[in-house]
């Protein structure tokens, strides 16, 4: 089956959520032939980063997944291998290390754990769509963006993108990272950051979309 025949879908910021997730994977069963594709920030802020990851570690063993890095496992990472998590903490990294029962003087996780945050990919691409936890470089096609690792960064911490007025980009973008109320839904751009973790008016909802129909599905927050 060629890529453009392929359902695809892509699964919004976690963030520690494991309630709502489960809820949300639920309804994905409706589409048993679509490939998951996780857009990354499984853990902190919310209450239950730890059983989050498990819980993904089990699925991934049901269900054909894709799991991209996010900026929040690129902190606990960058914490593990500096042996210093004053910065992972200062950016909720500290509910994280709660439901591991650990502190910021003791990081050490389950080795599954770390494993499972290692192998993230920073991207993941169809003929159709490039897909990315934060963002990519508004000024480059996405071929020289892959090639030059110095853009990296970009994919796991850039918003440039979301006020761009056009971009050279090959494929349209689906990503998370910024929350906004609504998915955004511009020319080569899907965001599915809608503010999950935070419980405030317009925002606590996990998004999923569906492609190439850009069926967007989403659960309210079970968490908070």
């Amino acid at each position: 089956m060629s890529d453009k025949k392929k359902q695809y879908i892509a699964i919004g910021n976690i963030h520690g959520c494991c309630n709502s997730l489960k809820a949300l994977l639920v309804k994905l069963e409706a589409y048993p032939e679509a490939k998951l594709i996780f857009i990354g920030d499984y853990i902190d802020r919310g209450p239950k980063s730890m059983e989050v990851v498990e819980y993904l570690i089990e699925f991934s063993n049901q269900r054909e997944c894709i799991f991209l890095r996010g900026n929040h496992e690129q902190m606990l990472l960058d914490a593990v291998k500096q042996n210093n998590s004053s910065m992972w903490f200062r950016n909720g990294g500290d509910t994280t290390l709660q439901s591991y029962n650990l502190s910021p003087d003791d990081l050490s996780f389950p080795e599954s754990h770390l494993e499972f945050y290692r192998n993230t990919k920073l991207f993941f691409e169809t003929d159709t769509h490039f897909f990315v936890h934060a963002g990519v470089p508004v000024d480059i096609t996405l071929k020289e963006s892959i090639a030059d690792p110095k853009h990296y960064h970009t994919f796991l911490w850039g918003r440039d993108h979301i006020n761009a007025f056009e971009t050279p980009w090959e494929k349209t973008i689906v990503f998370g990272h910024t929350p906004m109320p609504n998915p955004i839904r511009r020319p080569k751009m899907l965001g599915i950051d809608t503010g999950f973790v935070y419980n405030k008016l317009g925002y606590g909802k996990l998004t999923a979309v569906l492609l190439p129909e850009e069926t967007f599905i989403q659960q309210v927050s079970l968490d908070h």
